[in-house]
């Protein structure tokens, strides 16, 4: 039975479709656990799936408001379950990565002058230049991307630089776009945050500094020099005066340190909620980095994230920067860096899938999925390993990686000789045969371009491929039990497939882990030792699925050269259009 008077950590996520909530303890437990929907909870607001979108400019954004909004019901919640605030010792959080909050001229005072009598959203109102903030799902950049690439010389030169080449969600071009859209509106923003700075700040009560690991998602920031880089903040800025968009930034330097103390809570949290006016800000980072603080990752340890987007994430102490991926810094152990791979299309694309099944009752909606899926042979193939292999690609946003339009393309591949060749109403099954394969190359891309960074295991399994030792499985897809196991099946995995207990809430959980290694650590206490010291494996995970089979995961190694070809062959016909 928890100690009510006991210290409490809290971490929050802000995702695109929710603001979670997660209270842990100095042993790690949670005790409380939260959630504001932004479609189902929200008033006053138009969004769906947590957004709003013009299609003619293939933007997507959230409107600030809805965010306030959220703040503040989340603490109601919690305390309408009966927390006592005044335990809390000490808060971080999660921000999706990328998206970029503008504050107006009246910003910073606007937070220092909060009345705990009225909400954020109601005060903050004219605290913004822009009332939105661009979402990760945005796809408006292609020209600034453009210029970002080329700036430097090309792609690859822009990756070692920055840990990535220009995407379309990378805030370097989305504040290039701005500039160029809203001029008036820029002039006038006093102060641009990330969303993971933003949340932090209003905490803080004061604008927060970029956290070190979530300022890499920018195309700004040099990695090795840990500075801003002149020549691509010039181009942001229009002006070799770069001075302007640096007050904009805030600070030169940026604490290495992610358990930094940023300061107190502000007053308003204090009058409002009864908190203790000694808890502690730390740094809040991006949404990926903080997946991977959930748990205490070993060597060749993977994490895939199966939210709205897919991601994949591995710490490693390489920088080996690559168009194809991204490096960031970890968000808490200067020299380590955080391998990543970020997938537009991931939830809502098998959703829309398994939507087409359209069984009797909603209800049964994933339940079908799982039949299908579970029936379907790997790949569709027959018995016999070389026989043609169902690979397709399935994007109702247009997608990062490969940089392609919105669509879907189906094919068949024959390992044997390497034809490729576009499927047909003979030789695919829709829609049964698009469960299978969504599942599939959504992991098989993952293994594509992940491939050079795993390794064999050592001791009595030396004998296997190169492959993760485990893969974790956090967010809403990690509770289905036929992605679980084709996880395994085309990943590996030696040790199996894991799913946490808290999978939904894994960048929330991470946070709070932050704030408790923030606040309690010793003197040069490291993450890792700390969380690692006080993580009990079995209480906090379970395994869902068998990782690497023999046979089919070789099956599988052909199919990667499959999906290599299937997106090089979409690539040169959208090139020819």
């Amino acid at each position: 039975m928890a100690d009510k008077s006991s210290p409490l950590y809290l971490g929050f996520d802000l995702s695109t479709q929710q603001l979670k909530s997660l209270a842990v303890n100095s042993d790690l437990k949670a005790e409380y656990q939260v959630k504001f929907d932004f479609d189902t909870d929200s008033r006053g607001f138009n969004n769906k799936k947590g957004v709003l979108t013009d299609e003619a400019e293939n933007e997507v954004f959230a409107p600030l408001g809805l965010w306030l909004q959220a703040i503040d019901a989340v603490l109601q919640k919690l305390r309408d379950d009966g927390m006592d605030f005044s335990r809390v010792r000490g808060i971080s959080g999660a921000g999706m990565q990328h998206g970029s909050v503008y504050w107006s001229q009246k910003g910073e005072q606007a937070l220092e002058s909060l009345d705990s009598s009225k909400s954020l959203e109601a005060q903050l109102r004219e605290a913004f230049s822009h009332p939105y903030s661009p979402n990760w799902q945005d796809a408006s950049t292609q020209s600034q991307c453009d210029e970002f690439d080329k700036h430097l010389g090309d792609e690859t030169q822009l990756a070692v630089i920055t840990g990535s080449k220009a995407h379309h969600r990378f805030t370097g071009p989305q504040i290039l776009r701005f500039r160029m859209k809203y001029p008036e509106r820029y002039e006038q923003t006093s102060r641009i945050c990330l969303v993971s700075s933003f949340l932090a700040s209003i905490f803080l009560g004061r604008i927060a500094p970029f956290d070190i690991s979530d300022v890499c998602g920018m195309n700004l920031w040099d990695i090795k020099a840990s500075a801003w880089h002149e020549q691509l903040l010039s181009l942001t800025a229009g002006s070799s005066d770069t001075s302007g968009l640096k007050r904009k930034l805030g600070a030169a330097s940026l604490p290495e340190d992610g358990g930094a103390f940023l300061g107190n809570i502000s007053p308003y949290f204090v009058e409002r909620y009864d908190f203790d006016d000694s808890c502690a800000i730390a740094p809040s980072t991006g949404d990926n980095p903080s997946t991977i603080l959930a748990l205490p990752l070993r060597p060749l340890d993977a994490i895939v994230s199966l939210g709205t987007s897919t991601t994949y994430l591995m710490g490693t102490p390489h920088y080996k920067p690559n168009p194809a991926h991204h490096l960031m810094n970890h968000p808490t152990t200067a020299g380590l860096y955080m391998f990543m791979l970020c997938y537009k299309n991931g939830g809502l694309a098998r959703e829309q899938v398994r939507d087409s099944l359209s069984p009797p009752e909603v209800s049964e909606l994933w339940q079908k999925f799982d039949q299908v899926a579970t029936a379907s042979p790997p790949l569709g193939q027959s018995c016999d390993p070389s026989s043609p292999m169902k690979l397709g690609l399935f994007f109702p946003r247009p997608e990062i990686v490969p940089n392609v339009r919105a669509g879907t393309w189906r094919f068949i591949y024959k390992p044997r000789t390497g034809a490729l060749m576009t499927a047909d109403g003979m030789t695919w099954n829709q829609p049964e045969d698009d469960v299978r394969a969504i599942v599939e190359s959504q992991f098989l891309s993952l293994r594509l371009r992940s491939k050079d960074l795993v390794e064999s295991p050592t001791g009595p399994n030396a004998h296997l491929p190169p492959q993760p030792r485990r893969i974790y499985l956090v967010g809403g897809g990690s509770r289905n039990a036929a992605i679980a196991k084709i996880a395994g099946e085309v990943l590996g995995g030696w040790e199996g497939v894991y799913r946490l207990d808290v999978g939904e809430n894994a960048c929330a959980l991470g946070a709070a882990y932050k704030a408790v290694w923030a606040v309690e650590r010793s003197p040069g206490e490291s993450f890792e030792e700390l969380i690692g010291g006080r993580w009990k494996e079995t209480e906090f995970v379970e395994k869902i699925a068998e990782g690497y089979q023999e046979g089919i995961f070789e099956r599988y190694g052909l199919a990667v050269e499959g999906l290599d070809m299937v997106e090089k062959e979409v690539l040169k016909a959208e090139k020819n259009q």
